[in-house]
């Protein structure tokens, strides 16, 4: 831990405090407009991708990339996937191009040392091997350990597509912060299918066409759940944060404390741990919590798998895009997904939370096989299609956008059904 965190360790907090923190700091609303995406690739030896990267070709290829001059942020993750973090751009054309750039450079250094960015939501060959020794993925590890093998191979095995949007609006309206919450978690399943393209585990079919998912749904729910999508955002929110338990205490030294069913709550309220709960205890907090839709003052949208080939991601970001920041393609959205809400509710009739309720559960086994995700996918990306020029959207993107239509959600086929037909032996 940083001299700075420590600094922090006496600044006691209060419910009322961390309530009106998270409101704050959490939905920043105003005009939409800016967007980002965050990448997450598996790296594999570009000859024999079924073969392990040793940890010092991974040292190697760590080295190679910590010398570019990227716009993107870019880090490793637990099992040794490589993240790319862009930064706020002022629109969907600006995004692409920094990203698209950064792409290049990295994948020009890695290919220097054969190796390769391969877009896959779930490693299809090796198991969940953990490469980092930081502490808080060996705290984490503990933490998900205790519940089952879903965490750590959520950590170490698993890449996606994660969009990054503004809140919206603090009005009412197809711009509002409230519609583009209950958006996400409506239009969340439906990308999960149409995007699904992680079918298999150490060669094997899975069963689900995103296995990725199911691997988030099987998570301990406090970690991984959304909060109700039909109430009030930031209420919602910040009750779900403190109700959350807490992952790990950061110590001074010696390795970090993993509580057994301790809340932040609790913490808040006089539980036995080493400190009591401080404001940069919150900010880590806030960092351990992974539901599909998580909001950081945007709204970060983190159910879409990695995606196949270089340009894949494109077709995630812009759909993504498009159907949040066009008003008219944002409502036309919102009318299509709404029915869905039915097929996430339990037997009583109230709203479940993804990503273990019905409705996310079917996109995740079925992808678009799945009839009504597919007609409401074929809405979508209609609607998408209509308002990416008004967008300012490269033609290139909008070529990609329709040709993955074509090829998949008019075909009522994902990325998933084409892997599967080639480990199968159906394509060439």
């Amino acid at each position: 831990m940083s001299e700075a965190d420590c600094t922090e360790y006496d600044l006691r907090m209060t419910e009322d405090e961390v309530e009106a923190l998270v409101h704050g700091i959490c939905f920043k609303t105003g005009p939409p407009g800016t967007v980002g995406v965050e990448l997450e690739w598996l790296v594999h030896e570009l000859r024999a991708p079924r073969k392990p990267v040793t940890p010092e070709r991974r040292a190697a290829a760590a080295a190679a990339l910590r010398a570019l001059t990227l716009s993107s942020a870019l880090t490793v993750e637990p099992g040794g996937q490589l993240e790319l973090s862009s930064l706020p751009a002022a629109s969907l054309t600006e995004c692409v191009t920094s990203v698209s750039a950064d792409l290049d450079l990295a994948r020009a250094a890695l290919a220097e040392l054969g190796l390769g960015l391969f877009g896959l939501g779930q490693d299809p060959w090796q198991p969940p091997h953990r490469v980092l020794r930081d502490e808080r993925y060996v705290a984490m590890e503990r933490y998900f350990d205790r519940a089952g093998p879903a965490g750590r191979a959520m950590m170490c095995s698993t890449a996606s597509v994660q969009v990054c949007l503004d809140a919206g609006y603090e009005e009412p309206g197809p711009l509002g912060h409230g519609r583009r919450w209950r958006l996400a978690h409506l239009l969340g399943a439906v990308l999960v299918a149409a995007f699904a393209n992680s079918p298999l585990d150490q060669g094997r079919p899975t069963g689900w066409r995103s296995t990725r998912q199911a691997v988030w749904a099987a998570i301990e729910p406090g970690r991984s759940a959304a909060p109700p999508p039909d109430t009030d955002p930031r209420t919602a929110w910040a009750r779900h944060v403190l109700d959350a338990p807490v992952m790990c205490v950061r110590m001074p030294e010696g390795p970090w404390l993993v509580p057994e069913r301790v809340t932040f709550r609790d913490w808040l309220r006089g539980a036995a741990l080493p400190r009591p709960a401080t404001r940069a205890d919150l900010d880590y907090h806030l960092t351990t919590l992974f539901p599909p839709v998580r909001p950081r003052g945007h709204l970060e949208l983190r159910m879409v798998d990695a995606q196949p080939g270089p340009d894949g991601w494109l077709v995630p970001l812009a759909v993504t895009t498009a159907l949040f920041d066009d008003p008219e393609a944002a409502e036309r959205a919102y009318r299509t997904v709404k029915p869905l809400a039915e097929r996430a509710a339990g037997e009583d009739g109230g709203a479940l939370p993804a990503p273990s309720n019905p409705l996310w559960l079917d996109a995740a086994r079925h992808g678009l096989a799945d009839p009504e995700l597919r007609d409401v996918a074929a809405e979508l990306f209609a609607a998408a299609l209509d308002a990416l020029p008004a967008l300012g959207a490269p033609t290139a993107v909008v070529d990609a956008v329709g040709a993955f239509a074509e090829r998949h959600v008019a075909r009522g086929r994902c990325p998933a059904d084409d892997l599967l037909d080639e480990v199968n032996g159906r394509t060439p």
